[in-house]
């Protein structure tokens, strides 16, 4: 028995929640933060036998692609007082994807 975390963007959550659901995988989500872009993310718990975890691997990709977004990097707020005017600047930053972890279960009830 294994247990695969899958951190995605909070966009991709529900749809990829979806799509394991409908491929007869159960999911707990969790509402979680990412560090960088502070930006709100799902975490996904997802138990299965071991023989399931590439089928579960490859649902996530094939659900949460990754993508591009143009935002503005913002000074930090002291900075901004310092001097008056300030420019923000353009960044692109890349979004979706997911994170996975895939781990041992050593024992499972369900109750």
């Amino acid at each position: 028995m294994k247990i695969v975390y899958a951190i995605v963007s909070s966009d991709d959550g529900n749809r990829v929640t979806d799509v394991l659901n409908e491929n007869s995988f159960s999911v707990t989500k969790l509402a979680t933060t990412g560090g960088f872009l502070k930006k709100g993310n799902s975490t996904l718990m997802i138990g299965t036998n071991d023989d399931k975890v590439e089928e579960v691997i490859n649902l996530i990709k094939d659900t949460c692609g990754k993508r591009q977004k143009i935002t503005c990097n913002v000074p930090a707020p002291n900075i901004a007082s310092i001097s008056a005017g300030y420019m923000m600047m353009p960044m692109t930053v890349e979004l979706g994807g997911a994170t996975i972890f895939v781990t041992d279960v050593e024992r499972f009830e369900k109750i």
